[in-house]
């Protein structure tokens, strides 16, 4: 797993292959969590994505614990206030959410209704000290900034595969060059690991058309989870690895005609659509989302600078395309169109 996101951050430029070796000599595992809480001063959790498995594991960080230190969870779905009730009285206000990005310096911070200011200020000198960008965001909200956008657009790329309208090659070559990045939806999937994908869809939701969507990603993810087909990790998921397809010289300069902007339109579509979803439910400024996703995408333009390039007017009739199509529901859109009409074209 470490080779995994070494070999991808270096990839990335990152860090150096020197540095990464030298962080992981400097981490010692433990099986015992006595010992490895008993003078620590701030500890993050990251085990598996379970409300009721992550409530077990905090009540235990609580009492092992010594009363100074603060408790943060990696969470990347889960809300603090969903774990936060099993925390003493007085540890209530030294746990929080500090989530880090595969391959970014970006790592979001949120605080629970308990949670003292003081907290999330040592919170975000401590992300400063590591050289990262600290995101601290006005409220709670399931993926924070970044994820609850880039977790749609990964859905509607495994729809659009599900649905017969792009191989998956083309949904990444769509995406790669859209955005300008390296790696396109599925092989991000792949790197994240396609059961955490799954695991993910576990969860009921409350979006719009949950239930047909889920169907859909299940076909597709099921059969390579029945193979233990994960991605990255097992080294073959939906690309095969060491060396995929899409790291492959020339493959970004192939030319598929219409797909490209077809595929790459609906994808942009589906970005911006959540970026102003969280706009809109004041969870951050357009401003804030902009510059979250350039920081942890390694890309040049934010989901609201991509709509202004574009121009209001082309993107709303460019959604109503797709919901004709029955990509995305009128229940979703009409926020978002309510959101357009009171900005600045």
């Amino acid at each position: 797993r470490f080779k995994g996101i070494g070999d991808y951050i270096v990839a990335q430029n990152i860090c150096s292959q020197s540095a990464f070796d030298y962080v992981i000599s400097q981490i010692e595992c433990s099986d015992d969590l006595n010992k490895a809480t008993s003078d620590a001063d701030l500890v993050s959790e990251s085990v598996f994505e379970s409300v009721d498995i992550k409530r077990e594991v905090h009540a235990k960080l609580d009492q092992l614990c010594p009363p100074h230190t603060i408790i943060t969870t990696n969470t990347s779905s889960i809300m603090v206030s969903e774990i936060q009730d099993v925390m003493s009285d007085d540890r209530g206000a030294l746990f929080a959410a500090l989530h880090s990005h595969l391959g970014s310096v970006l790592i979001d911070i949120v605080g629970g209704v308990r949670t003292s200011q003081d907290t999330v200020d040592v919170l975000e000198r401590y992300v400063l000290s590591l050289n990262a960008v600290p995101l601290i965001l006005k409220k709670e909200n399931p993926g924070y900034v970044v994820n609850a956008m880039l977790g749609p657009v990964l859905t509607t790329a495994m729809l659009m595969r599900q649905k017969g309208e792009a191989t998956i090659e083309e949904v990444d070559l769509a995406w790669m060059i859209q955005q300008g990045v390296p790696i396109g939806p599925f092989g991000l999937i792949d790197l994240f690991g396609i059961n955490v994908i799954y695991d993910s869809w576990q969860k009921p939701r409350s979006t719009p058309n949950y239930e047909e969507n889920k169907a859909d990603v299940m076909a597709l993810v099921q059969p390579y989870i029945d193979r233990q087909e994960l991605g990255a990790k097992s080294m073959k998921g939906f690309y095969q690895y060491p060396q995929p397809s899409y790291q492959s010289e020339g493959f970004v300069e192939r030319s598929m005609g219409n797909s490209i902007d077809k595929n790459s339109s609906l994808l942009c579509s589906t970005l911006i659509q959540n970026a102003i979803q969280l706009a809109a439910n004041e969870v951050a400024s357009p401003e804030v989302i902009d510059g979250a996703w350039k920081v942890a995408m390694s890309v040049s333009k934010g989901p609201f600078e991509l709509l202004k390039e574009q121009g209001h007017e082309p993107f709303l009739q460019q959604l109503d395309a797709q919901l004709h199509e029955g990509w995305f529901s009128e229940e979703l859109a009409l926020p978002i169109k309510a959101y357009l009409k009171s900005m600045p074209a």
